[in-house]
């Protein structure tokens, strides 16, 4: 519920703000990563349905050069990789983010090499855990028209996400369908209430991460504390 209403609620973060709070439930990254892929494959088909036109595709076109090769590798990363070094790589990089929100502070880039930079980086994560958005987000808004930015945006995780699953069937990834099937419903309500909220919470975008971003920080805090002890 969480993760669908952050994936609309911002028109991000869906994995970078769930994931660490499925990875407290237990099991692997490996395990979550396709249940969250699902979904949102599902939902953003359906919001993309009414609003196809509302995409800046040239632009998505030519981020994609720099984002598909970095995502391939962090992909295969992610199924190479001991769970526990992915674990740890997931809490670090949800720190990261969360202190950033916390202090206010913004991942912007305001020269093409850096675009690129950020791009390239924000794929290698997606590959990885899929919570490489904020590195991505931060240049999508500096070169697509913010009432484009969200259904952009979808298109640009749909193709991520597709990739991602299509290499898990692919190397014979253990999906547990019946489970990311029985969570739709679930993730529905928070996916409708994001749609209701969006509008709000952009007005309200600091405010907003200051405080998910303090439950960010406690959340990982203690999810490397319990990994660590165990």
């Amino acid at each position: 519920m969480w993760a669908g209403f952050v994936r609309t609620g911002l028109g991000f973060g869906g994995a970078a703000l769930g994931l660490p709070l499925m990875l407290l439930v237990g099991t692997s990254p490996v395990y979550w990563l396709p249940v969250i892929g699902l979904h949102l494959l599902f939902f953003s088909s359906l919001s993309l349905l009414k609003s196809i036109r509302e995409v800046d595709w040239a632009y998505l076109k030519s981020a994609l050069v720099w984002i598909i090769p970095p995502t391939l590798v962090g992909v295969f990363g992610l199924i190479a990789l001991p769970d526990r070094v992915m674990i740890v790589f997931v809490y670090s990089i949800t720190i990261f983010y969360s202190i950033v929100w916390i202090f206010n502070q913004k991942i912007t880039s305001h020269r093409p090499w850096v675009d690129k930079l950020l791009l390239i980086f924000g794929g290698y994560v997606a590959g990885t855990s899929l919570t490489g958005a904020p590195l991505i987000v931060a240049v999508f808004m500096r070169h697509v028209a913010r009432q484009y930015l969200r259904n952009t945006l979808f298109v640009l995780w749909f193709i991520l996400v597709s990739i991602k699953m299509l290499t898990f069937v692919a190397m014979d990834v253990r999906i547990d369908w019946q489970l990311s099937v029985l969570l739709i419903p679930v993730a529905a309500i928070g996916h409708v209430i994001g749609l209701k909220l969006h509008d709000k919470i952009i007005a309200n975008d600091q405010q907003f991460k200051k405080w998910i971003g303090s439950a960010l920080l406690l959340i990982s805090s203690f999810g490397l504390l319990k990994l660590f002890l165990s």
